[in-house]
């Protein structure tokens, strides 16, 4: 029988809530050491995967999310827009490619979608993919039909955030349960594709909150290939404008704390870069970090601009992670289905 590496003992998916607390209540420099060190084990420290978010349908959203302007229960300004035509999608990816990004992600302000959008979602997939790139979508709630059809168009990620804990969901968000969003990636899961699922810090939780929020993602059978973290961005008009700042350090521990857990996801650095300083970014690579978006918009809100990020990137040493092609991409996807089904 091979011998275990350290590597291997790191994944587990067995924490507890306990063990999840105490990596909040570490000695900051003890955190992000032992962050670090297992960040080392599992990735390239000085690499970092690039992606590009397109709001395709923006707007009249039915949910009331608290954090959100597409929310057509507030009034944020934002115009909404109908559900963009394939070529010019297409035309944002390519673009999107040429800058560095290998991962496309559309967004859509749905609950859920509708059938017949879902067909033109579909030719969206079909044609990002077809640059070469990875996919990604994130369009609310799917039944599991649904999800199929997204996995056989090619689909490679879906992202479905839990947001927060399950005990603050509701101070957050009325118009859904906490359980549906385990749901949607549990038929996401079935159907083959990659999760992307993470939260929002700084909407009035307690780290406690912080803390659950992780370990509903550290105990998921399988952890999200990719776990965004977000920073709140205040927009005026919605209930969450005048929410307290988060402490930048408290928002590095949850970065450090995510890469512990889940220690061959990536971590992305996501909504909320625009107000972070330089030094807090290279910190929170530092702590696990190994995933951004680029591009000047998140969807509708303010993301930094290409050339600060390059900058930035250049100054830190540090690259575009390289791309492993549609089909390495899809074999890889496979045989992790063959053992899913195998185990079951």
């Amino acid at each position: 029988m091979p011998s275990l590496t350290a590597a291997d003992h790191d994944l587990r998916h067995d924490w507890t809530l306990a063990e999840v607390q105490a990596l909040f209540a570490l000695p900051f420099n003890d955190l992000l050491y032992r962050a670090h060190s297992v960040y080392r084990r599992h990735f390239d420290p000085n690499s970092v995967q690039i992606s590009t978010l397109l709001s395709i349908k923006t707007g009249a959203c039915p949910e009331d999310c608290a954090y959100c302007p597409q929310s057509a229960r507030y009034h944020t300004g934002l115009k909404a827009e109908k559900l963009m035509q394939v070529e010019d999608v297409v035309a944002q990816a390519r673009s999107a490619r040429d800058s560095g990004a290998t991962r496309f992600c559309m967004g859509a302000a749905y609950r859920s979608p509708r059938d017949q959008d879902l067909d033109h979602i579909i030719d969206m997939v079909k044609a990002v993919r077809a640059l070469g790139m990875e996919t990604c979508a994130t369009l609310g709630m799917l039944t599991p039909q649904q999800a199929q059809r997204l996995a056989e168009a090619g689909l490679d990620y879906y992202n479905h955030n839990i947001d927060t804990s399950e005990e603050y969901y509701g101070r957050i968000i009325s118009t859904r349960r906490f359980q549906e969003r385990l749901d949607t990636l549990q038929a996401v899961r079935a159907a083959g594709m990659r999760v992307c699922c993470g939260g929002i810090v700084g909407m009035g939780e307690s780290i406690t909150d912080r803390a659950r929020m992780l370990h509903t993602l550290a105990t998921l059978s399988e952890h999200p290939e990719s776990v965004p973290v977000n920073q709140l961005v205040k927009v005026p008009g919605t209930p969450l404008e005048s929410a307290d700042p988060v402490d930048p350090l408290d928002f590095v521990r949850v970065i450090a704390a995510a890469r512990i857990l889940m220690p061959r996801s990536h971590v992305r650095l996501s909504a909320g870069r625009a107000q972070m300083s330089d030094e807090l970014q290279a910190l929170a690579f530092f702590a696990g970090a190994n995933s951004i978006f680029y591009g000047d918009k998140l969807l509708t809100t303010e993301n930094p601009e290409q050339d600060r990020d390059r900058q930035l990137l250049a100054r830190l040493g540090m690259h575009a992670e390289a791309h492993a092609g549609v089909s390495a991409r899809r074999a890889a996807a496979e045989v992790s289905n063959a053992r899913r089904r195998a185990a079951t």
